[in-house]
């Protein structure tokens, strides 16, 4: 018996000596060689890879794709009688291209992606109308969400590969608290990962709102990043897999201040933890974990400029210096597509 219990004392022993062991990080890039691909009169704060493309969508009702591998750009302009709305959302299956402004009327228009087609798929008007991001699940589901404008979320989804969507009714959805809202500041805010759904909002309150079935149901979960006034809470977010994930955002108003705008989960966003509080970037407006990199690599993107992450969010490091880039995401594991005011930019990772 008391052999037993000895062994039992040792492997605890080991195990509380593994859980304190910390796990030696390294860089995976020490240079950044910057390029300019688009220079145009446009905010772009929504972007999607598909192959040797970057689509945008920005303001002006202008989109449209830029080469990667030298090769021809695309652009074409949506206006709707006088209007020209402003784009902040994009998404894309096989074939198409999906995008989708903020304010009202909502309008997302499904695209060819050889660009010579461009159809109105949905429309919403009220007063409270703002769609904020969209996403593809696979080539027939997809999804959207909004401000809420009837005491919850505004989501919509797809299921015949965007030819036709239908909104989720307030039912379905938890509540929002008084003044919850989100943010179209990168077309992050939605994130999929297989069937699951993480919603993240800001506001007076600051949420995850997660659903695992493609939004039949939905939870909702506190975090601790700052809120409390309109302005506050999470910009963007980004999964690495069904539980790690990050999220940044902190007060556009407040560029310079970085307490309690950066957190972290570990178990799917049912629980959050402050990290790096009080160093590195203020206000950001969009997060992208590193392909490949096991969720320990971090890329960030806002008026403070590019930063970068090597150990899950601990440190961050400025690697480039421009501070009018709204968005970002990786063409692959050495190659970051940058857009924002007048900008499509590309960093390769040395």
């Amino acid at each position: 018996m008391k052999k037993s219990l000895l062994i039992v004392l040792f492997a605890t022993a080991l195990l509380s000596c593994k859980k304190e062991e910390k796990k030696d990080y390294e860089p995976s890039f020490t240079s950044v060689v910057a390029d300019t691909l688009l220079n145009e009169e446009i905010s772009i704060r929504a972007i999607t890879i598909d192959g040797d493309k970057a689509w945008y969508a920005g303001s002006m009702g202008k989109y449209g794709w830029v080469s990667l591998s030298g090769g021809k750009n695309f652009s074409g302009v949506i206006a709707k009688d006088t209007l020209f709305p402003e784009f902040r959302a994009i998404a894309q299956t096989k074939n198409d291209v999906f995008i989708l402004n903020v304010g009202t009327p909502a309008m997302l228009y499904k695209i060819s992606k050889d660009g010579k087609t461009s159809k109105e798929v949905y429309s919403e008007s009220g007063e409270k109308v703002f769609y904020d991001s969209m996403q593809f699940y696979n080539d027939k589901d997809g999804i959207a969400m909004g401000d809420p404008t009837d005491g919850c979320l505004s989501v919509i989804t797809t299921s015949d590969g965007g030819n036709t969507w239908k909104k989720i009714s307030c039912g379905t959805m938890p509540k929002v608290a008084e003044g919850e809202a989100a943010f179209a500041a990168s077309n992050t805010n939605l994130i999929v990962k297989e069937n699951n759904t993480w919603i993240v909002s800001g506001g007076k309150k600051s949420r995850v709102f997660f659903s695992p079935d493609k939004g039949k149901s939905w939870k909702v979960y506190d975090t601790p990043i700052i809120q409390g006034t309109e302005a506050d809470g999470i910009y963007s977010a980004d999964f690495y897999d069904e539980n790690t994930g990050f999220a940044v955002g902190g007060n556009y108003e407040k560029p310079e201040a970085n307490t309690g705008n950066k957190i972290i989960t570990e178990d799917g966003g049912k629980t959050w933890e402050k990290i790096a509080d009080g160093k590195g970037f203020g206000y950001a407006s969009c997060v992208q974990f590193i392909p490949g990199s096991n969720g320990d690599e971090l890329m960030t993107a806002g008026p403070s400029g590019i930063y970068y992450s090597y150990d899950r969010g601990a440190t961050w490091k400025k690697i480039f210096n421009e501070k009018n880039y709204h968005t970002l995401r990786f063409a692959d594991a050495k190659t970051v597509i940058l857009a924002g005011q007048k900008k499509i930019v590309r960093l390769r990772l040395k």
